[in-house]
């Protein structure tokens, strides 16, 4: 059962941090949305697709980077006693929890300059993204999914810390692959019902509340660790 528990909670952040994806990504999910030739607009059967090849190359873009990232860890448990090693990056992925909490509930937005950080690497793609433009067919659509899945994104880097805690590639990967499905329900609602989601994630107590559950996983995780 425990074993179980980091792809658990990583799921369940992913479905908390709607909040935040609907700020962070739901002006990109607009665009995307407009872009799409406009006898599809608005035509859920026809707008599915291009929504699921977004998904799934930005999915895809997550599991790489969580293979990567725990894959490192491998390599960081192999220069320490394991049981210390593993302590360790329990306890760096507790406090980027608790973090994330306070960053979602408005508290405090220190993780908003880890963002600023990522925003180099992106400076670099965002172009890239930018000539895949206008979205004519699926496969496109997964290209772009693709590059989307590098944006910088404080919640993504706090899911890739816990990768890098789950102390291989393959579970690193699984990890941001149970995270990445979390975010699905969110981010395919907002390609139909941009607006009010919108609104409802912007509600101070639903952001609230998302921190505060948010940050009790990362509390969970630190008392694992210690």
């Amino acid at each position: 059962m425990e074993s179980w528990l980091p792809y658990t909670s990583a799921l369940v952040v992913g479905l908390l941090g709607g909040v935040h994806c609907a700020g962070m990504c739901g002006g990109i999910v607009g665009a995307l949305t407009f872009g799409l030739p406009e006898q599809d607009r608005g035509r859920l059967a026809a707008m599915l697709p291009f929504q699921l090849a977004y998904n799934l190359g930005r999915i895809t873009s997550y599991v790489l980077a969580g293979a990567i990232m725990g894959g490192l860890g491998m390599l960081l448990a192999q220069l320490m006693p394991v049981q210390l090693a593993q302590r360790v990056l329990l306890g760096v992925a507790g406090l980027f929890m608790i973090l994330l909490g306070l960053y979602l509930g408005g508290w405090w937005m220190a993780l908003g300059r880890v963002e600023q950080a990522g925003a180099l690497v992106w400076k670099r793609l965002e172009p890239l993204g930018r000539r895949l433009l206008p979205v004519r067919s699926p496969a496109r659509a997964l290209k772009i999914g693709l590059v989307w899945g590098w944006l910088p994104c404080g919640l993504v880097y706090t899911m890739l810390v816990n990768a890098v805690a789950a102390g291989s590639a393959l579970k690193g990967a699984g990890l941001m692959l149970a995270f990445g499905l979390g975010t699905l329900p969110n981010l395919l609602l907002m390609g139909a019902l941009a607006g009010a989601l919108a609104r409802l994630t912007r509600s101070p107590l639903v952001r609230r509340i998302a921190g505060g559950l948010v940050m009790l996983f990362g509390f969970f995780t630190l008392w694992r660790a210690f």
